[in-house]
C-alpha cells in the first residue's frame, strides 16, 4: 500500500497535468467556430471596404471623364450638349454595366424569415441571437420581385447613397455659389419681377401641376393602372418638387455667349429663388394635417396653418442666413485674419457651410439660409477679405459647385439602373410632361402680362418664350424626390422626376443656342459693361423725351424704396460691417461719436477716398445716367449734346462702342463668335440701336 500510494499520487499528478490539455481539446470546436466567425466578419468588413472604394472610384472616374469631354467640347466649340448632360450619359453607361455586367455575389442562400406586424416596422431592430444582441437599421421597403437581386448584387447597394448626402454635402456649395456669385446690378434692377416669378409663379405651377396630376391619378384608378394609394396631397407634393427649375444648361450657354443681361438675370434669379420656394412649399404640404379622420381632404384651418408654416420657415431661414453672414463679416472686420489668408479662407468656408446645417438643425430650411448667407457674404464679408482670400473663396466655391453639380447629374444617370424600386407608369409620365408644360405656361405668360403693366421696359415676347423654353428641371427636383421613396406614390414620383430631368436637360438644354437665334435674342453683350438701359433707365429717358424734368422726378419717386435702402446700407450697414463706405464718424449723429469710433477701423479712413461702392450702379441719380444715341447724348436731367470725342463712353450710331483698345478687342471677339456660329447655321443678333 505504501508503495502504491506514491504511484497513485503520481497518476493523480499526471491526470492533473493533463487536465488543461483535455479542457483545451474539449473546447477546441467552440473556439474554432468563434475564430471562424471572427475571420468571416473581418472578411466581410474587408470586402465592404473594397466595394466602398470601388463605388467612390467609379464616381471619380465619371467626373474625370466628364471633365476631359468638356474640354474636348470647348476646344471644338460644341454647344449642343452641356456638361450636365454628358455626366448623365456617362452615369447611364456605368449604371448599365453595374446592373447587367457584374456577376452576382450572394452571401444569403436561405429564404428570408417571415413575421406579421400590427404596426409598421421601426427604424431600428434589436435581435437576440443566442444571448447576443444585434442592431439592424431599416433601409426601406423592397419590391418582392427584386428580393433576390437586392440580396445578390452588393455593388448596386454600395452605389446607392443616403439621400441626406445630397442635402448636407452636395447641395450647400451649389446653392451658396449661386448667392455668392450673384451679379447684383442686373439682379436687383429686376428684383420685383424675379420675386413675382419665384413666389407667385412657383405657387401657380405647384397647384396647376398638382390638380392636373390628381386628374391623371383618378384616370389611372379608373382604368386599373393604380395598384396602391395615391392621395391629393401626394399630387400637390409632386407639383411642388417638380416646380423647382434648374436651367443650368441654358445659363451656362448664356454665360458663354454673353446673352442679354436682363434675360439672364430673370432666369437666374427665378431659378435660385424658386428652388428655395419649392423646398419650403413641399415642407408645408407635408405639414398639412387636417383635424378630421381623413387626413387627405381639404381643411381650411390646416391650409392656413400650412401657409403660416411656409412663411415661418422661409422668414426664419432668411434671418438665420443673413445673421450668419453678418457675424462672419464682423469677425473678419475686427480680427486680423487677413494676415493669415489660409485661416481666413478656412473660417469663411466653415461659417458658410455651417449655415445650412444650423438651419436644418433648428427646423428651418438650409437651402434658403445658405442662399441668403451667400448673398450677404458677397455684399459685406467679401470687402473684408484679403486679396488672396477673395480669389481663394471664389475659386473654392466655384470648384465645389462644379464637382457637386456634375456628381449629382452623374448619379442621376446611374440611379436609373441601380435604384431597385422604380415604378414606370406611362399614363403618369405622359400626364406629368403635359402638366409641367401647362403649369410653366400659366406661370410665365400671365405673370409677364401683369408685370408689363407696371414696367416701362416690357418683358418682350421673345424673352417670355425663352423663359418658357428654359424651364428645365435638375438637381433640386431630383434631391427632393429621392429624399423619400418609402411609399408607392413617392417611388412613382421619383421615377417620373428622373425622366423629366433627362428629357429637359438633353432636349431643351441642347436646343438653347438655336432658340436664341430663332427668337432674335441679342448675344455678345459684355455683362460688366452692358449699357443697355434697364427698366429704371428707360423710365428716365422716356421722361426726358416726353415730359422733361417732371417725368424724371416721377422716376425718382417710384424708386424711393431702393434709394432708401441704398442710402441706409451705404451710410450705416457697410461702415459697420466692412472697411468700405464713409466712416461712421461722418454719418452718425454727434452724440454717437464714441460708438462710431469703436466701430470704425483705420482702414475705413484710408479706403474712403479710394474705394467706390459698386452698388452705386443700382441707383441712378439725375446726373450720372448718360446714354448715347447717334451722336447725341441724353442725360437723366434732360440735357443733351454732341459727343466731343471718339473715346467718350456711349453707343455710337452703328451700335458699336467707341473708345479704348480693350473695347476694340471685345468687338473682335464678338466678330469671331459671330463667324463661328454662322458657320454652323446659327444666327446672332447684336444690339444695333435702341428705340425709345
Amino acid at each position: 500500500m505504501e508503495a502504491l500510494q506514491p504511484r497513485r499520487s503520481g497518476a493523480n499528478a499526471a491526470l492533473r497535468a493533463a487536465a488543461p490539455a483535455w479542457i483545451l481539446l474539449s473546447a477546441a470546436p467552440g473556439l474554432r467556430a468563434e475564430m471562424e466567425e471572427i475571420d468571416g466578419t473581418e472578411k466581410e468588413a474587408e470586402e465592404s471596404h473594397r466595394q466602398d472604394s470601388v463605388s467612390l472610384l467609379t464616381f471619380i472616374l465619371l467626373l474625370t471623364l466628364t471633365i476631359l469631354t468638356i474640354w474636348l467640347f470647348k476646344h471644338r466649340r460644341v454647344r449642343f450638349l452641356h456638361e450636365t448632360g454628358l455626366a448623365m450619359i456617362y452615369g447611364l453607361l456605368v449604371g448599365v454595366i453595374l446592373r447587367y455586367g457584374i456577376p452576382a455575389t450572394s452571401y444569403h442562400n436561405k429564404t428570408p424569415p417571415s413575421c406579421s406586424l400590427k404596426e409598421g416596422p421601426a427604424s431600428t431592430l434589436l435581435l437576440n441571437v443566442s444571448g447576443k444582441f444585434f442592431e439592424y437599421t431599416l433601409k426601406g421597403e423592397i419590391n418582392s420581385r427584386e428580393i433576390h437581386n437586392v440580396e445578390q448584387n452588393d455593388m448596386l447597394r454600395k452605389v446607392t447613397f443616403d439621400p441626406e448626402l445630397f442635402f448636407n454635402i452636395l447641395l450647400p456649395p451649389i446653392i451658396f455659389h449661386a448667392g455668392y456669385s450673384l451679379k447684383k446690378r442686373n439682379f436687383f434692377r429686376n428684383l420685383g419681377s424675379i420675386i413675382t416669378y419665384a413666389f407667385l409663379g412657383t405657387a401657380i405651377s405647384c397647384f396647376v401641376i398638382g390638380n392636373m396630376m390628381y386628374g391623371v391619378v383618378t384616370l389611372m384608378k379608373a382604368v386599373g393602372q393604380l395598384t396602391d394609394k395615391f392621395y391629393y396631397t401626394d399630387c400637390l407634393f409632386f407639383g411642388a418638387i417638380i416646380s423647382a427649375t434648374d436651367p443650368v444648361t441654358v445659363l451656362a450657354i448664356f454665360n458663354d455667349l454673353h446673352a442679354d443681361g436682363d434675360l439672364y438675370a430673370l432666369l437666374f434669379g427665378e431659378s435660385v429663388m424658386n428652388d428655395a420656394v419649392a423646398i419650403v412649399l413641399s415642407s408645408s404640404i407635408v405639414a398639412y394635417q387636417p383635424s378630421s379622420a381623413n387626413t387627405h381632404i381639404f381643411d381650411a384651418a390646416a391650409f392656413f396653418k400650412s401657409v403660416g408654416v411656409f412663411l415661418g420657415i422661409f422668414s426664419g431661414s432668411f434671418v438665420m442666413g443673413a445673421t450668419t453672414g453678418v457675424v462672419t463679416a464682423l469677425v473678419t472686420k475686427f480680427t486680423k485674419l487677413h494676415c493669415f489668408p489660409l485661416l481666413e479662407t478656412a473660417l469663411f468656408f466653415l461659417m458658410s457651410w455651417s449655415t445650412f446645417l444650423l438651419a436644418e438643425a433648428c427646423g428651418f430650411t438650409g437651402v434658403v439660409a445658405v442662399l441668403f448667407c451667400g448673398i450677404t457674404q458677397a455684399h459685406y464679408t467679401y470687402n473684408n477679405l484679403s486679396a488672396e482670400s477673395t480669389k481663394r473663396t471664389k475659386q473654392l466655391f466655384e470648384v465645389l459647385h462644379f464637382l457637386a453639380e456634375n456628381f449629382i447629374f452623374s448619379y442621376m444617370g446611374l440611379t436609373l439602373f441601380t435604384f431597385q424600386n422604380h415604378i414606370f407608369s406611362p399614363i403618369f409620365i405622359i400626364g406629368a410632361f403635359v402638366a409641367i408644360f401647362i403649369g410653366r405656361a400659366l406661370n410665365i405668360y400671365p405673370l409677364s402680362f401683369f408685370l408689363n403693366l407696371g414696367r416701362r421696359v416690357k418683358i418682350r415676347g421673345n424673352f417670355q418664350h425663352m423663359m418658357m423654353f428654359a424651364g428645365l428641371r435638375g438637381a433640386m427636383a431630383f434631391a427632393l424626390a429621392i429624399r423619400d421613396t418609402a411609399t408607392y406614390a413617392r417611388q412613382m414620383m421619383f421615377t417620373t422626376t428622373l425622366l423629366i430631368v433627362f428629357f429637359t436637360v438633353w432636349v431643351f438644354g441642347g436646343g438653347t443656342t438655336p432658340m436664341l437665334s430663332w427668337l432674335h435674342i441679342r448675344v455678345g453683350v459684355d455683362p460688366d459693361q452692358d449699357l443697355q438701359p434697364s427698366a429704371d433707365s428707360f423710365q428716365v429717358l422716356q421722361g426726358v423725351s416726353s415730359q422733361g424734368d417732371g417725368q424724371s422726378k416721377t422716376k425718382q419717386e417710384s424708386a424711393w424704396l431702393f434709394r432708401f435702402w441704398y442710402n441706409f446700407d451705404h451710410n450705416y450697414l457697410k461702415p459697420i460691417l466692412t472697411h468700405s463706405g464713409p466712416p461712421l464718424t461722418s454719418t452718425l449723429p454727434g452724440y454717437c461719436g464714441p460708438l462710431a469710433s469703436c466701430l470704425t477701423t483705420p482702414q475705413a479712413y484710408e479706403n474712403h477716398d479710394e474705394l467706390r461702392d459698386p452698388d452705386s450702379d443700382l441707383i441712378h441719380s439725375d446726373a450720372d445716367l448718360t446714354f448715347m444715341f447717334g451722336d447725341t447724348s441724353i442725360t437723366a436731367n434732360g440735357a443733351s449734346g454732341r459727343a466731343d470725342a471718339a473715346g467718350e463712353l456711349g453707343w455710337s450710331a452703328n451700335g458699336k462702342r467707341s473708345g479704348s483698345t480693350s473695347e476694340e478687342a471685345l468687338e473682335r471677339e464678338l466678330d469671331s463668335r459671330e463667324q463661328e456660329l454662322l458657320s454652323r447655321g446659327t444666327r446672332l443678333v447684336f444690339p444695333v440701336e435702341y428705340h425709345i
